[in-house]
């Protein structure tokens, strides 16, 4: 096991009890909302398709989704450090502060300190917290028709400068790049169960599926407009959309085939491993070894590995389905928790199909 919690089931029916003998072990991360909550959470309970459970509240900010204002999952932390509770305090306050250690230090907080307690509770720095809070807001406006101003402003950065900046940091490029409507290549974000994920695609293929906290996803994307020479605007094009009405059907466990019509920009050998991994059924693993056999190069192993690390459209092309000789998850560029749930809704999938067919052989 990767961490010490129950199963989805458990902590879903410990979620519809408010059973506080989780409380401070797991949360749940809502798609639908893009909140995250106590399992204690007076608010409606979602449902289960729409839930996703992690062990720190730092996977589930980083995953994309905001405190819940009902539950307020960061009180307990802050009550542990005052430190803490002081600056949680300060950013509802001023959330459209640029804030700095100096500020920090400003306020009589020793900057060290206060790195160490967030990363200790939270898994990421104060700073960062901030930045990430308002990014996806000016994201989200830019998505839905706004300009860059309209989203500077709901992601309430005071300067334009300080807002080009930390939407680079994530996305490696300027807001004005992202044009609503605009270029060959187009960019939209899917939420799911287990964190949003930003998809890139042309009028007839898809190029790019990442989930959005995904470290090289700045580079994925200058790569992919080198590669084209095209802008990437937003907005959704067909093949996003159909990518999104399948993912949904995916993590509900309905479904694991994908048709969305894919672009594969790779050498000839990458490409290769590439279809090889979609010959994999869901519920279904292989080890890089056994990959590379059955594309005729038993000893490429490491440059199987290497091209299973480049795939740039994750689920459709299944990296995830690639483990560890000894049956371990190997590396995950989408994180290894999130590789075992993956594998998770796909045994389901799988138990699925193999009732069906017993029923029809009835």
């Amino acid at each position: 096991m990767l961490f010490d919690l129950p199963d989805d089931a458990a902590l879903y029916a410990a979620l519809l009890a408010r059973d506080a003998r989780f409380d401070g072990q797991a949360y749940v991360c809502v798609a639908t909302t893009g909140v995250f909550c106590r399992l204690t959470c007076p608010a409606r309970k979602p449902r289960p398709e729409n839930c996703t459970f992690r062990p720190t509240i730092g996977e589930c900010i980083e995953a994309g989704f905001r405190p819940c204002k009902r539950c307020h999952p960061l009180e307990a932390a802050a009550r542990a450090e005052p430190v803490i509770e002081t600056l949680l305090a300060a950013l509802d306050r001023a959330p459209a502060r640029r804030w700095s250690e100096g500020d920090i230090a400003a306020m009589g907080l020793d900057a060290s300190t206060v790195r160490r307690a967030f990363k200790r509770h939270f898994g990421m720095t104060f700073l960062e917290m901030a930045r990430q809070r308002r990014v996806r807001e000016g994201f989200t406006t830019l998505a839905e028709g706004g300009n860059v101003i309209e989203a500077q402003l709901e992601a309430s950065f005071e300067s334009p400068s300080a807002f080009r900046a930390a939407f680079a940091r994530l996305l490696g490029c300027a807001p004005g790049e992202l044009v609503h409507g605009e270029g060959l290549l187009r960019a939209s974000w899917i939420p799911t169960p287990l964190g949003d994920m930003i998809a890139v695609a042309s009028a007839h293929h898809l190029h790019l599926l990442e989930f959005v906290d995904r470290k090289g996803l700045p580079a994925e994307l200058k790569k992919l407009q080198a590669g084209t020479n095209a802008r990437i605007g937003i907005g959704a094009l067909g093949p996003i959309e159909q990518a999104s009405q399948e993912l949904s059907a995916y993590f509900a466990a309905q479904s694991g085939t994908f048709e969305t019509p894919i672009a594969m920009a790779g050498t000839p050998f990458t490409r290769q491993v590439w279809e090889a991994l979609r010959t994999i059924p869901p519920g279904e693993t292989r080890s890089y070894g056994e990959l590379a056999r059955q594309i005729g190069r038993p000893s490429a192993v490491r440059a199987v590995a290497r091209a299973n690390g480049a795939n740039q459209i994750a689920l459709m092309i299944p990296c995830h389905r690639v483990i560890g000789a000894d049956g371990s998850l190997t590396g995950y560029a989408g994180g290894l928790w999130r590789k075992q749930r993956l594998i998770e809704i796909e045994r389901t999938l799988r138990e699925k199909r193999t009732a069906t067919s017993r029923d029809e052989a009835a």
